[in-house]
């Protein structure tokens, strides 16, 4: 079949895909154009990154059916990107920083003297490789990138200029960029949309996945919306309002229940002022109050993980001015966030948040193990009594305190990995996703926690990319594209639409700068 014929270059119908039992699809569907370019959007968990990995090869759908110019594709795991003309360029660098761009570029199709059936220890030919790496990137580019650079020695930008390149001369039909412009300033946004337009103009196929709808509307023909593994919305990008785009991305917005008791701030505990961290965030400034619950949100790159991070000591080359109490301070490391009171609960609680092979008493004091030791020994009666205390407040569904952390459910282990800061007494708290993959009852205990924290007087700054609960828990929510604060929201007088507006750049996109490079 000439797959010039087929109308459609990619179509995904009925795509189903599960974890342990967890779908993580169900039944999406895809239909690309040939030489158009298509966008794909959805939430945080709308099912985004397992198409686009499903397409790649690197999962196997459960069901579905999935064909490149009308011929239909196997669903293992493997076999989809092999000879089929489909290219991906990832958010993630995927080139060795100790390569040169003549390398990197090359991998895997070295240039080399005589035949290539000569076998392994053929010579390369590097004059021919770097020369070959010049022409390439000025057909491509028209840029001049010396071939002999390191590749960790280019910027970002310049990154994902071999990066694309290198698909571009293996001639593929159909391009996914999978969130491309999540790293890069706003001149080389403008640049890279200005690049793919031009291949458009050249026939290739785009399918093009972002966060930032301003973005979906400047290049794309067509978008399909992904909300809870499902597609929900395909329509033409340049005549759909992104306020439209953002109404079929968040739909009906369930009601959660939500601690409504009254928190009153007092006096600003921590303060943060121009705070930076090259290609991560930039002049980032705010302040906490005692009995304040401060949410901070946006879309993936968009710098907040990383802020709430360097606030416990975990970002390297972090800048600007932290105080706790009104004193400059300096967290370079955990262990000087710990001294300082801070508390951090992270996202993936198994990893970083509990040691799952210790029991629920030792992962609970194991962030204030001086608190029950004298000369060196351990007050096993004053440890015990502590921890039943926090098993019963927090309501931790435990067979005992010796019972081990991995046997508990993911809320449950959650709640162990926030009373290891409340028995420190933290004066402030740095969540990350805290009630990510838990059930709702366990959520509302969570919350409730949060709630009493405030009203108790510490200070907490809650990353989540929930935006009912993010509204529903905080007083104010700072929104983060591209590594600065674009809006604060008081949380009372926004809704969902509100904050992914200004994420997504559907809102504002003038007013956000860039971040240094």
């Amino acid at each position: 079949m000439n797959p010039k014929a087929h109308p459609s270059a990619l179509v995904l119908r009925d795509v189903v895909k599960h974890f342990d039992g967890v779908p993580a699809l169900r039944g999406a569907s895809l239909d690309v154009a040939r030489g158009s370019v298509h966008g794909l959007i959805g939430q945080n968990g709308a099912g985004k990154s397992t198409l686009i990995k499903i397409l790649a090869g690197i999962h196997a759908a459960d069901s579905g059916t999935i064909s490149v110019d009308g011929i239909e594709q196997p669903l293992d795991a493997s076999a989809h990107t092999h000879g089929s003309g489909i290219g991906f360029i990832h958010q993630e660098r995927m080139l060795p920083a100790t390569f040169t761009v003549a390398e990197a570029l090359w991998l895997g199709d070295e240039r080399s003297f005589g035949p290539r059936a000569a076998g392994p220890f053929r010579l390369l030919d590097v004059r021919r490789m770097q020369r070959d790496a010049r022409d390439a990137l000025q057909t491509h580019f028209g840029v001049d990138l010396p071939p002999n650079r390191l590749i960790g020695d280019l910027s970002v930008a310049e990154q994902q200029i071999v990066q694309i390149t290198r698909e571009l001369i293996r001639e593929p039909r159909i391009l996914v960029f999978d969130e491309p412009t999540a790293a890069l300033v706003s001149r080389e946004v403008d640049r890279l949309l200005q690049t793919i337009d031009r291949l458009r103009q050249r026939g290739l196929t785009i399918l093009y996945v972002s966060h930032y709808l301003n973005e979906i509307a400047a290049v794309c023909d067509r978008v399909t919306v992904l909300r809870d593994g499902a597609d929900v919305a395909h329509v033409d990008a340049r005549t759909t309002s992104t306020e439209s785009l953002v109404t079929a991305m968040i739909g009906a917005q369930p009601q959660t229940r939500m601690p409504q008791s009254a928190r009153t701030p007092g006096e600003t505990v921590l303060s943060v002022r121009k705070l930076s961290a090259q290609n991560r965030f930039d002049d980032v400034s705010f302040d906490v109050r005692r009995g304040e619950i401060i949410g901070v949100t946006g879309l993936l790159g968009s710098g907040g993980k990383q802020v709430i991070r360097s606030l416990f000591g975990l970002e390297r080359g972090v800048e600007g001015v932290i105080e706790i109490d009104g004193k400059p301070v300096r967290l370079r490391r955990p262990q000087d966030a710990v001294r300082r009171r801070i508390a951090f609960v992270p996202e993936d609680r198994r990893a970083h948040g509990v040691a799952p092979a210790l029991s629920v008493r030792e992962n609970t004091t194991l962030a204030s193990l001086a608190r029950f030791s004298r000369f060196g020994l351990l007050k096993q009666r004053s440890e015990t009594l502590a921890v039943q205390g926090l098993i019963e407040d927090l309501a931790v569904r435990t067979p005992g305190t010796e019972a081990p952390v991995r046997h508990l459910s993911g809320g449950n282990q959650q709640k162990v990995a926030l009373a290891k800061w409340l028995s420190r007494a933290s004066s402030v708290y740095l969540l990350d996703e805290p009630t990510v993959g838990v059930d709702i009852g366990a959520k509302t205990e969570i919350y409730r926690l949060l709630d009493r924290l405030a009203r108790d007087g510490a200070a907490v700054v809650l990353f989540s990319s929930d935006l009912i609960e993010l509204l529903g828990m905080t007083d104010r929510v700072l929104v983060m594209a591209r590594g600065r604060i674009v809006r604060e929201l008081v949380s009372r007088e926004a809704d969902s639409q509100d904050v992914l507006a200004w994420a997504t750049g559907a809102r504002g996109a003038s007013s956000q700068q860039e971040v240094a490079a």
